[in-house]
């Protein structure tokens, strides 16, 4: 007998169903030779802390660092996973051959790898991997199952992701809890190897914004034929240096000494990656990145997308001959869109089709099976990826840029425009686009930066037919402008820092370069952003994100920078992939991570001697940061010693904290 076993009921269900299991047991499907059970997710976890040893149950800052000799797994605590635990145990204890048909990714693999160990079953072990669930691609991936070994680096990444995590969540959270967190509240600082330096993140914007100070700057335009041309000075610091300058234009006519045009092609926008999709439909749709997960996998399960969990934007060359099916599929919907490609030779980009930027498994498409029985949210967040496969196939946009400049007394003054020749794959978002181009005035103003929409329209500013040498009156100006301080991160612009290691990067081409030393997985950020909601370290108002005070006080306690560091995350994500591939060693990463433990549980123990601060009042307690206010350590042992953050703030240097109890405040 042949034992599948898939991560949903549902998924089971639709296997089960290609391969003729249709039969209904407690807990599996039988038929036809096979027997399909399920998991219901997780059903075994690392084990915690007191599993290992009675010691370790209480928290107390001697036993630190935790560092088992050896990891164990256990059940989840949970009678409906006990019970269809032992019914898989008895199915893979007499199968013949047993098929992981989890979700073909890290998660997936670890989670199935697991309940196989913990069952110990011994019979060969084959791997369903596939990007949809349609009846097609189901019998196609049971036609080429691949041996288990072949994903031995997938497993051993993700074990690693979450022995990694447990050292340095369980210690670091038990360190600083215990070390830092008010005795009245006891409240669980929180730590995490991602988590941590995504709120940073977060933290460091919050106070670049605070700390901004608003400064004018002025810059020398004119206005000539009703075009407005900006000088090629740049900005001044001081509006007596412009308005000298102004002078002087103002006594010359303005003459026209260059006109060109440049003609070029935009490609049409990549398709989506989990992460593009979730920065698309928080900024287009306001969905949270957990929202948007959630959605793309319910179309997966329903068989009307591909995949989610991936971080590429690009197709294999396999998927090039099924692109026409799926087109004709979904023709029904989106008729007027996909009759132009029918019948015609599609064309085969290398921004599109690239076997080198595709791994595990390709960009996020439609699978060609009409979408119905969707509400509002789930069909938009289908048709955004349906039709950016549709614009895909479509022409480039071939626009002409036109470049003039023009001279005042000896000053350059530069404009341009574009114009759109042929809109080309611009007809897939033609409605779209009408409807923004609308509101685009208003709506530009209140966008975050970064959030830049990769379907609109180019800008088409159309300008008069100069003529080279012509010169005649004008009009200068010098324009005042204030600088503004950044703009909080929205969940799409936090998505954008968590793929990049916290930098800002425009370009699709760099953007991709950077996302092996991301912060987390794409699978991963949105759990990431909630995890950070839950407890209470951000907030949102409207899309954008703010931390709170508790979020601020942890940040500002933590000394540590390798903690906070989304740099130092990105490099070890990137060691996570390599262990993936093969090229790093799982026992390496680890043992990095647990010296780093270690030495981060000394630092923080030694702080009570040298570098913590003692208190004025008492003298024999050190000052700590609490929740509320700088206290002492023996605060609840009598001392009464408080610097509250409502007056002196939460971001004093230990300098500061210094100087201000020499005062003895």
């Amino acid at each position: 007998m042949i034992v599948c076993i898939a991560e949903k009921p549902s998924v089971a269900r639709e296997i089960a169903e290609v391969l003729g299991a249709k039969t209904r047991k407690d807990g599996y499907l039988e038929g036809n030779g096979y027997q399909v059970t399920w998991t219901f997710g997780h059903l075994c976890t690392l084990k915690e802390p007191a599993d290992y040893t009675p010691q370790w149950k209480q928290w107390g800052i001697c036993v630190l660092p935790m560092i088992p000799q050896r990891f164990g797994i256990k059940l989840i605590e949970n009678e409906t996973y006990k019970r269809q635990f032992e019914t898989i145990k008895g199915l893979f204890l007499n199968a013949d051959m047993i098929v992981n048909c989890g979700d073909a990714g890290q998660e997936g693999e670890l989670i199935q790898r697991w309940v196989l160990q913990m069952s110990g079953a011994k019979c060969p072990v084959k791997r369903l991997w596939i990007s949809s669930l349609t009846e097609e691609s189901i019998r196609e991936g049971f036609n080429n199952l691949k041996d288990q070994s072949e994903f031995q680096g997938l497993y051993e990444s993700g074990l690693s992701r979450s022995i990694g995590d447990w050292i340095l969540g369980m210690n670091a959270t038990r360190l600083y809890t215990l070390r830092f967190s008010d005795r009245s509240s006891r409240q669980i600082l929180s730590i995490g190897r991602v988590q941590t330096p995504t709120l940073a993140l977060i933290v460091n914007r919050q106070r670049e914004i605070d700390h901004f100070v608003s400064t004018p700057y002025w810059e020398l335009r004119t206005t000539y034929r009703d075009t407005v041309f900006q000088s090629e000075k740049g900005k001044f610091e001081t509006q007596a240096e412009g308005e000298d300058l102004l002078a002087k234009v103002a006594a010359d006519a303005f003459t026209i000494v260059s006109a060109t045009d440049k003609k070029g092609k935009e490609a049409p926008p990549k398709l989506f990656d989990l992460t593009s999709l979730q920065v698309e439909c928080n900024k287009k749709m306001g969905l949270s990145a957990e929202r948007t997960l959630q959605i793309a996998q319910t179309l997966y399960e329903r068989k009307f997308t591909t995949y989610p969990r991936v971080d590429t934007t690009y197709l294999s060359d396999d998927i090039y001959p099924k692109v026409p099916a799926t087109l004709k599929g979904i023709s029904g919907q989106f008729g007027e869109l996909v009759q132009p490609l029918l019948g015609a030779k599609l064309p085969k980009s290398k921004k599109v089709f690239d076997n080198s930027k595709v791994t595990d498994h390709h960009a996020i498409i439609p699978t060609g099976v009409p979408a119905s029985g969707l509400g509002p949210e789930e069909m938009r967040v289908y048709e955004m990826i349906s039709m950016r496969f549709i614009a895909a196939f479509y022409p480039d946009c071939e626009v002409s840029t036109r470049t003039v400049i023009g001279k005042a007394a000896g000053i350059s003054f530069k404009t341009s425009g574009k114009q759109i020749l042929k809109p080309g794959w611009h007809e897939v978002f033609a409605k779209e686009e009408a409807a923004k181009l609308k509101a685009k005035a208003e709506a530009s103003q209140n966008e975050p930066d970064g959030e830049k929409d990769e379907t609109a329209a180019p800008e088409e500013k159309i300008l008069p037919n100069f003529t080279i040498g012509e010169s005649g009156p004008h009009e200068p100006f010098l324009k005042e402008t204030w600088t503004t301080a950044p703009k909080p991160y929205t969940e799409a612009t936090l998505l954008r820092a968590m793929e990049t290691a916290g930098k800002f990067v425009d370009s699709d081409e760099l953007r991709e370069a950077m996302k092996e030393n991301g912060i987390g997985r794409p699978s991963t950020r949105a759990a990431i952003i909630e995890t950070l909601f839950k407890r209470n370290y951000i907030r949102k108002e409207r899309k954008s994100l703010y931390p709170t005070q508790t979020g601020k006080e942890l940040i500002a306690t933590i000394q540590n920078e390798l903690l906070k560091s989304a740099e130092l995350t990105g490099i070890w994500e990137n060691k996570l992939r390599k262990i993936e591939k093969g090229q790093y060693s799982a026992k390496e990463f680890l043992d990095e991570l647990k010296a780093m433990t270690s030495d981060l549980v000394d630092s923080v123990l030694k702080m009570k001697d040298a570098d913590m601060l003692s208190c004025p009042h008492c003298g024999k307690g050190q000052i700590i940061r609490g929740r509320t206010a700088y206290g002492c350590s023996r605060y609840r042992e009598g001392c009464t010693f408080l610097l509250p953050y409502s007056e002196y703030g939460t971001e004093l240097s230990d300098d500061q904290l210094a100087a201000l109890l020499k005062k003895n405040l």
